[in-house]
């Protein structure tokens, strides 16, 4: 491989910004495809909601961003930098250290301005298809589509960088959800809590979003009522709202209205929200079968980057799940351009095979589920591995942080870790 490849790069989010300026570095020729006017991906605050609040029509007019009004940051934005080009040293508006997605959103404006980065991406472009050429797995295919105009064309790589927050991943499985007559929505479409005033929601999930949302739904609705399957949420009423509860699992719901918890508690509710997580949506990706996307699980992937069978002309950046997205995305990115540049070389197909094969192996002992596949969480050694693939060093101060992040989160929860670390960084 020469520095003449060709690459397409879907997404001009987070991952596809980066990823295009590891690229751009090798001298590869870069071309970023983004289906919406700007770029940003979920950081791109969007007012809009789809007209199926659950999301399941296929045809509804889809929309991209999941990001609510009032969204600031989970993860400190020291830990939203890069290599070399610091979050924490910048300042668009929004000095605090978990920001607005708007600030979040001019960072990243700022850094595509920076790299250059603009003048590569194809806005109102959506990819349509990308499939491999021929058996030798030399090309790819991507057909798009600007403004209704059809374009067909040739690449030597691909890097998916097209997010995982657009297609909700829904509780189905409760029994009588699929027949309750009243409203449910999920929070990809939840932007500002007026239309829950006066209302009893129950809110199903137990992550950072369930956590945010409900606190600002509490404000204006009658009764929030938080569920979740965790064995570790503290069952009862909240600390900080007179109308908020924490229920475990929900046993049944009725189609009349009243929705059931463990335990015997039983409420009569206006509307489900479901905080419920995302699927992967590859809609485009065609591979002759040599990669599997199933709900929560896009397979085999290498390091969950790179499919054995393609390596490294297709590779995947920003799939790890609940860990720290910025610092992960940018050794992903430049161990893909040192990949395709020849700078650094992949086991073999069989090898990468055979360890993606293993760590299914060790979950299925574990007990855990597939959904689970690209959940890393804060595992250092996946970091320090992909950083010493391309001579990356990681900063003590950095270092240091993620650490006493996780830390906080063992010592506070999902409800306290952000105040218990401000503590001791804060501004």
């Amino acid at each position: 491989m020469t520095g003449s490849l060709k690459v397409a790069v879907i997404g001009a989010g987070v991952a596809g910004l980066v990823a295009a300026r590891e690229l751009q570095r090798e001298n590869l020729q870069v071309v970023v495809f983004e289906k919406s006017h700007q770029l940003g991906g979920t950081w791109a605050y969007d007012a809009r909601v789809e007209s199926d609040p659950l999301g399941i029509d296929p045809n509804r007019d889809a929309v991209h961003s999941s990001t609510y009004k009032s969204l600031k940051t989970n993860v400190p934005r020291a830990l939203m930098s890069f290599t070399d080009f610091k979050f924490s040293e910048k300042v668009y508006g929004d000095p605090r250290m978990y920001p607005g997605h708007e600030e979040v959103l001019k960072f990243l404006t700022d850094f595509a301005s920076h790299f250059e980065l603009t003048k590569l991406i194809r806005f109102n472009t959506l990819v349509t298809r990308v499939e491999v050429v021929d058996s030798d797995i030399t090309d790819f295919v991507v057909e798009s589509n600007t403004n209704g105009v059809m374009s067909v064309e040739v690449f030597n790589a691909v890097v998916v960088c097209n997010g995982h927050n657009t297609q909700p991943q829904l509780a189905t499985d409760i029994p009588g959800i699929q027949t309750w007559s009243r409203k449910q929505m999920h929070s990809h479409n939840y932007r500002v809590p007026e239309p829950f005033r006066d209302q009893v929601v129950v809110v199903i999930g137990s992550g950072a979003s369930a956590v945010d949302i409900s606190r600002e739904i509490a404000m204006v609705a009658k009764e929030v009522h938080m569920s979740s399957r965790s064995p570790l949420v503290k069952v009862g009423k909240s600390d900080k709202f007179n109308n908020m509860w924490q229920h475990s699992k929900i046993e049944y719901i009725s189609k009349e209205g009243s929705v059931s918890f463990q335990g015997g508690f039983s409420i009569d509710a206006d509307i489900i929200l479901h905080c419920t997580g995302y699927k992967f949506h590859l809609p485009f990706l065609r591979t002759n079968g040599i990669v599997s996307v199933e709900d929560k699980r896009i397979g085999p992937l290498y390091k969950h980057v790179f499919p054995p069978q393609l390596a490294p002309r297709l590779s995947f950046v920003g799939i790890p799940d609940r860990t720290i997205p910025f610092i992960i995305i940018e050794c992903q990115s430049r161990w893909i351009a040192h990949a395709l540049s020849a700078k650094v070389s992949l086991p073999s197909e069989n090898d990468m095979l055979s360890e993606v094969l293993k760590h299914y192996e060790e979950m299925k002992e574990k007990g855990l589920p597939e959904h689970s596949t690209h959940q890393i969480g804060f595992q250092h050694d996946y970091i320090q591995r992909l950083w010493a693939q391309t001579g990356m060093i990681m900063e003590k101060n950095i270092k240091d942080m993620i650490e006493y992040l996780i830390h906080c989160l063992m010592t506070a929860g999902i409800d306290g870790y952000m105040d218990l670390f401000s503590q001791k960084y804060g501004m």
